[in-house]
């Protein structure tokens, strides 16, 4: 009679059942769903993490999709926003981050091409007023037409964008780009109502017969500063000139030497326009160092290759005709400038103002509940709205970071809370997961591979046009990138847990559908959770 063989050299099912190895355990494994450190960073909640794993399988219309459940812009954003969502990247600690941006628009440009659609839920007969349609007013208009909602959209422009297209220079945001995103918005049923500007809030309600507003007008006005001028005839601010050139009318003198003062992201439009409208000269005056500059490092770089100088640590003390004074600063021992007393002369034809914008939000001074600072910064709550129940307010105009992602996010927020008012409900969110930290991966199971870097126009085009500067991926690149994605902290069913187990205690689901864990197998060794690539398998106590 041939002896049985113990069960853990035949792994005999029945024999491991009978003999219950799982009560054995003081901890146990489960499957996680932790939070990936590219949608913690998005302004505007992407579920990015979900949208490249679709692209990585070549399923881009579903990868749009799931993209644009968050975000109406992708072709937009994936030009234009400085991505946070990179800087925070866990493969920038293996060896380049995930150019995540480039393969948001690769989908967005290919969204246009392909004609992709996007469905609307049905009518629920409420009606939303927006006033402005830059990033923060385009994003709610899109969200609450998405939920059912009808939408009119007032803007005081002749064209919607808002700063997208009067403070986003073409080199940065080609036009066709812009208005095929809000051509997709438009063919939503969003209704525009251009050269409207909203003077009296609740009389545009009542005429509109609107159940809430979401008021979104962005910072048009351009602070400025008391310069010593004799002539100020040659000094101008960054947003007129920029706005100007939109519209086909640039200033009719700009002069071959133009100095810029200022140190964001404008002031670095503003320096490089200048250079496309003629000026031989570019050059940025800022009072503190490159480090404490508020422009985005990207930007800086591309400005300084074209050949834009900076003064740093340098202040404007006043104008003479050709003649800028300006002031040497140091830093204290806090990292706040201070003058030094020494001073020198530069020549400049024109000098350009970038010192910030601020927003135009008197007509919301009459509406009661509605609380401003002396700068127009609107207050609101986490939901968005004023202190007027029914009225809320994003972008620019309330307090936060300025930026097209972080407007597109108050947006969806806005309109999210706008829905729960308008249903007489409460918005909640939803809670976040454990966020997915580097330690938490086995980096080994991945292959080395670089970034994939997007081609540039040569410098003789970059400087004598506004044609797009930074160039697409095409299809075999974005997929090749989309596939460096690590997939911190969630399953994409590499098997290895299912390979590693030595109990057989892992059971696979069928694809999409991931795993589980058989308890009356496991023993709890830990094994399938240290080899985890991706971190999505936690250790917890044994239930008792």
């Amino acid at each position: 009679m041939t002896q049985k063989k113990p069960f853990a050299i035949t792994l005999d099912i029945g024999s491991s059942l009978a003999n219950h190895t799982g009560s054995w355990r003081t901890e146990r494994p489960v499957y996680v769903h932790r939070m990936p450190p590219c949608n913690n960073a998005c302004p505007a909640g992407e579920n990015i993490q979900g949208w490249l794993h679709d692209a990585e399988e070549g399923r881009y219309e579903d990868a749009w999709h799931t993209l644009t459940a968050d975000n109406p812009l992708p072709a937009i954003h994936g030009r234009v926003c400085y991505h946070p969502c990179e800087d925070a990247c866990n493969r920038g600690q293996l060896d380049t981050s995930v150019n995540i941006h480039a393969i948001e628009r690769f989908l967005g440009d290919e969204a246009l091409r392909q004609g992709w659609k996007i469905s609307c839920a049905p009518q629920t007969g409420k009606r939303v007023l927006v006033v402005g349609s830059g990033p923060s007013g385009l994003s709610a208009a899109y969200h609450l037409r998405r939920l059912g909602h009808a939408v009119v959209i007032y803007e005081a422009g002749a064209e919607a964008g808002g700063m997208m297209r009067y403070g986003i220079p073409q080199y940065r945001m080609p036009r066709d780009i812009l208005d095929a995103e809000i051509g997709r918005i438009a063919g939503l049923g969003v209704e525009f109502r251009l050269n409207s500007k909203v003077e009296d809030l609740e009389e545009t309600m009542d005429a509109e017969r609107c159940d809430a507003a979401f008021i979104a007008i962005g910072a048009h006005l351009a602070k400025r500063v008391d310069i010593p001028a004799r002539d100020a005839g040659g000094i101008l601010d960054a947003v007129s000139v920029l706005r100007g050139v939109e519209k086909g009318d640039a200033p009719s003198f700009i002069g071959r030497r133009v100095a810029v003062y200022g140190g964001g992201n404008t002031a670095l439009d503003v320096a490089r326009t200048a250079e496309r409208l003629g000026a031989k000269e570019a050059m940025l005056i800022y009072r503190r160092t490159r480090e404490q500059m508020p422009a985005h490092d990207f930007e800086v770089a591309e400005a300084l290759e074209e050949g834009v100088q900076v003064h740093w640590l340098s202040t404007i003390a006043g104008v003479e005709g050709a003649k800028v004074k300006i002031e040497k600063m140091k830093l204290d021992e806090n990292g706040w400038p201070q003058p030094t007393g020494e001073f020198e002369t530069l020549e400049a034809d024109t000098v350009i103002l970038a010192l910030g914008q601020m927003t135009d939000s008197d007509f919301l001074a009459q509406v009661d509940g509605v609380k401003i600072s002396k700068d127009g910064v609107v207050e609101v709550d986490a939901g968005m709205m004023t202190g007027r129940p029914g009225i809320f307010a994003g972008g620019d105009m309330v307090p936060a970071e300025r930026s097209v992602t972080v407007a597109v996010g108050h947006g969806k927020l806005a309109a999210r809370n706008i829905d729960a008012y308008l249903r007489g409900t409460r918005f909640e969110h939803a809670p976040r997961p454990e966020l997915a930290t580097f330690d938490r991966l086995n980096t080994w199971y991945f292959t080395d591979a670089d970034k994939t870097r997007q081609a540039q126009l040569d410098m003789a085009r970059r400087l004598s046009s506004f044609k797009e500067i930074v160039q697409g991926l095409d299809e075999e690149t974005a997929l090749f990138e989309s596939r460096r994605c690590l997939s911190c902290g969630n399953c994409f069913e590499c098997d290895n847990c299912y390979g590693v187990c030595p109990d057989n205690a892992v059971k696979k689901l069928g694809p999409g559908q991931g795993y589980e864990f058989n308890y009356e197998f496991c023993k709890g060794c830990g094994l399938c959770a240290a080899e985890c690539p991706c971190g999505a398998i936690a250790i917890v106590p044994e239930q008792i």
